[in-house]
């Protein structure tokens, strides 16, 4: 058997079509396709075929990876979990998580601080709450403690602003209630008491 032709998509300008005795076997990114080497006129048996036909797989799973990833952020067991999904090989998993750091789209101290900032301008939450969310995320404890010693204002500033919003609906109108929330959601109750304490001092 043999390489005929490998042409460039006309829908995908960044993929190749590979033809092997002039019938398309399969396709490859530019990248994968410089990694193969592929010529055309180039010789192949059908164990090699086997095998171009696997990179092909392998390499579409790894450029829908990117896209993933790309989409926002997410944790390095995120994209393993997904990686799963595709049915890729624990080794492939391995390889393209490596690619992915390698290439700064995936890395956990990144994804940690991100998911501090963002949960505390969207969905302020307590550091307790914020902590367990990213445990379950399986990001390391030293890379959840270093993302929120960046915030160190993080737990005041949630806590004033969920404060503020939940006294503009009704149900929290009642102290009580508003407690029994903020408290569920890991704030230390001498905590919201100080905080409704200072809010009723800043409206008076």
């Amino acid at each position: 058997m043999k390489i005929t032709a490998i042409k460039q998509q006309l829908s995908r300008a960044d993929r190749f079509s590979v033809f092997v005795d002039d019938k398309f076997a399969f396709s490859l990114g530019e990248s994968a396709l410089l990694e193969s080497k592929l010529v055309v006129g180039q010789e192949i048996d059908e164990v090699g075929l086997t095998k171009l036909k696997q990179l092909s797989a392998n390499d579409v799973i790894y450029e829908q990876a990117q896209r993933y990833a790309t989409g926002r952020p997410h944790s390095r067991w995120e994209m393993a979990n997904y990686l799963r999904r595709k049915d890729a090989s624990p080794a492939l998993i391995e390889i393209i998580l490596n690619k992915l750091s390698n290439i700064k789209l995936l890395d956990d101290k990144w994804f940690a601080e991100a998911y501090v900032a963002d949960r505390q301008r969207l969905r302020p939450t307590s550091r307790r709450k914020i902590i367990f969310e990213l445990r379950a995320k399986h990001v390391p404890e030293d890379v959840i403690k270093s993302a929120l010693s960046s915030e160190e204002d993080v737990e005041s500033d949630a806590l004033r602003t969920l404060i503020e919003r939940k006294r503009q609906q009704s149900r929290y109108q009642d102290d009580l209630k508003l407690t029994q929330y903020l408290v569920r959601q890991g704030f230390s109750y001498g905590d919201v008491k100080a905080a409704l304490k200072a809010s009723d001092n800043e409206i008076v």
